[in-house]
């Protein structure tokens, strides 16, 4: 009988463990909060992320803010140094103005000191000169065609330059003017 009653109480035990428990018998295990903490709880939470969130969105429109001003900046000043290559040409040219009886020697010297500081400006601002040689081909990205002539060349080769082009670095900033082969 001993047994029976051992039996007994173990299968009642696996199907206590076994069975599915029901809401009233979780509630009775589980720690009861009231509502009015989850409420607190969730309240707080939904705080902490709206003061999260407006965090990052102040930051990103600062961010964005900062890049604009940045740009503007760099519009603003980003001739600077060519502009301050160019200093040395106009004060030579000033200097030129302000002599009483220039002879024609010395005039030509200015104008020649005057080019090599222009060129010397253009270099460091990276502006190079696109002048095409006679019986090269032409480039209509490089080269803008005013006439046609008739000439011992072959067709669409320059014949002659009417006024030299330049680039900025390799963006083309004015095409070479030129005369071309029929």
């Amino acid at each position: 009988m001993q047994d029976q009653d051992k039996y007994a109480e173990q299968a009642a035990a696996a199907a206590a463990e076994n069975a599915v428990p029901t809401p009233e018998a979780t509630e009775a295990a589980a720690p009861q909060v009231p509502l009015e903490e989850q409420l607190a709880a969730a309240q707080s939470q939904l705080a902490e992320l709206q003061d999260s969130f407006l965090r990052a969105k102040a930051d990103a429109e600062n961010l964005r803010r900062r890049a604009q001003e940045d740009v503007a900046r760099a519009h603003k000043f980003a001739i600077e140094g060519f502009a301050e290559a160019m200093l040395p040409v106009k004060d030579s040219l000033e200097m030129a103005l302000q002599v009483e009886t220039p002879s024609v020697d010395s005039l030509k010297q200015g104008v020649e000191m005057t080019l090599r500081q222009l060129s010397s400006a253009f270099e460091k601002g990276r502006l190079v000169e696109v002048m095409p040689q006679p019986g090269d081909k032409l480039d209509p990205m490089r080269h803008q065609a005013m006439a046609m002539v008739a000439a011992d060349q072959e067709s669409n080769t320059i014949v002659a330059v009417m006024q030299k082009g330049y680039l900025i670095s390799d963006r083309l900033l004015r095409p070479a003017l030129v005369t071309v082969a029929q």
